[in-house]
Order: C-alpha cells, then sequence, then structure tokens
C-alpha cells in the first residue's frame, strides 16, 4: 500500500463518520436526547431510519450503475 491509498482510506473513515454523525444531528434537530420528549425521540429514531434507507439505497444504486 503506498501512502496515496493510507490517505484516501483515512479520509473515507473521516467521511463516513462525519456523515452519520451529520445525519444524526439533522434527525434530532440539534437536541441531545437527554432534553427530548418522548414524542420527539421516537421522532428522531424514525428520522434516523429513514436517513439509513436511503443511504442504503444509494448505494445501491452505485452499485448497478457501474
Amino acid at each position: 500500500m503506498n501512502v496515496n491509498q493510507l490517505i484516501n482510506m483515512g479520509m473515507r473513515i473521516l467521511m463516513r463518520k462525519g456523515m452519520s454523525k451529520g445525519m444524526a444531528l439533522m434527525a434530532n434537530k440539534g437536541k441531545r436526547p437527554e432534553d427530548m420528549t418522548p414524542e420527539e425521540r421516537a421522532q428522531a429514531k424514525n428520522a434516523q431510519q429513514t436517513a439509513q434507507k436511503a443511504q442504503r439505497g444509494l448505494n445501491a444504486a452505485r452499485r448497478f450503475m457501474r
């Protein structure tokens, strides 16, 4: 493995973590789960599941487009 491949691998890992944190933040609308009402928590969980399904769909579409 050369240096360029290592850098690309590290960037992919960081981007993946950043994207998942960003989607969680958007689903929670910037609130911590402790500060939410039970209804808000349920809504945030539903939003996170929807975002995960959308990500899986996009990944599948990318695979088919190759």
